[in-house]
């Protein structure tokens, strides 16, 4: 027992206090390192999320689209309200397909009335609509029952083919499609003391005559399409058909009795209106003096 007391203890040696101690620098770096991981890992999964919310916001949807579209057309729509006068969301265009009568009229098809089928279109039946027709083409202008109604101003248009009457303006004397000789509205009025007028020769009054007349047809289909554009572009009023006439199966030996029919002669207010040569040919020579200077 006294020798086991007595034994001396072993001290460790130089050689394994260093490898201790390096084993404590490693255990330290690596707990440091450890450390410095788990402070960066949050932040570059900050960074990730944050790149993530950045691609996320720089995408459009289909969502912004639409409400880009719907601020728009509601923009545009306000805007004509207002400035049309409360009359028109769409700048005074309005589609056919918004037109109730007109649709009605587009899946019905065009209709054909004879002049005694279109005389009972004239506004005395209410269960009917109104018609008009110039130069064979037939309109509806109900919508405007006020004026083209019984005890309307323009009453007298309706029911018949009065195209005469729109390019005359004789709304009592003309109300029929008859426009032979309306060309004569158009055709000036010679003074017999003009001077210049008696030195020509019948063969340059007839080459002038020719001349005139030819310009004086032209303008009839001028004002008669001008008539025509003006029912078939209106907002109100639409073109709905055709006047037809029923063939007549007359003898040759009845058609060869039957007198030639007369031109029809302008009524007064027409004839009043004419134009005077002598007045066209001031306006001529004040154009040509305008132009020399």
């Amino acid at each position: 027992m006294s020798e086991v007391r007595q034994r001396p203890v072993q001290q460790p040696s130089s050689a394994s206090k260093e490898q201790e101690q390096d084993r404590d620098r490693d255990r330290e770096h690596n707990k440091i390192d450890s450390e410095e991981e788990e402070k960066q890992k949050p932040k570059k999964q900050h960074s990730r999320t944050k790149r993530y919310y950045d691609e996320d916001d720089a995408r459009i949807s289909l969502l912004d689209i639409v409400r880009v579209v719907v601020t728009l057309v509601l923009a545009f729509c306000g805007m004509s309200y207002y400035m049309t006068s409360r009359e028109s969301f769409l700048w005074g265009y309005r589609p056919w397909f918004t037109r109730w009568p007109l649709v009605v009229q587009y899946f019905r098809g065009p209709i054909n009335l004879t002049p005694e089928q279109l005389a009972l279109y004239n506004g005395t039946d209410p269960s009917l609509p109104i018609y008009l027709a110039i130069n064979g083409t037939i309109f509806d202008v109900s919508a405007n029952r006020g004026m083209y109604g019984p005890g309307g101003s323009y009453n007298f248009f309706t029911g018949r083919d009065a195209t005469r009457a729109f390019v005359t303006g004789c709304f009592q004397e003309d109300l029929t499609p008859d426009l032979d000789g309306a060309e004569e509205l158009f055709i000036p009025v010679d003074d017999e003391d003009d001077e210049e007028e008696r030195k020509l020769s019948s063969r340059d009054r007839k080459l002038r005559r020719e001349r005139e007349l030819r310009l004086a047809k032209a303008k009839v289909r001028e004002t008669v399409a001008h008539w025509v554009n003006f029912y078939r572009d209106h907002k109100k009023y639409f073109e709905v058909g055709k006047v037809i006439t029923p063939a007549k199966n007359d003898n040759a030996s009845e058609s060869e009795s039957k007198p030639k029919p007369t031109k029809r002669p302008l009524c007064e207010a027409a004839q009043r209106n004419r134009p005077k040569r002598k007045d066209l040919k001031k306006e001529e020579a004040e154009r040509k003096g305008k132009k020399s200077n």
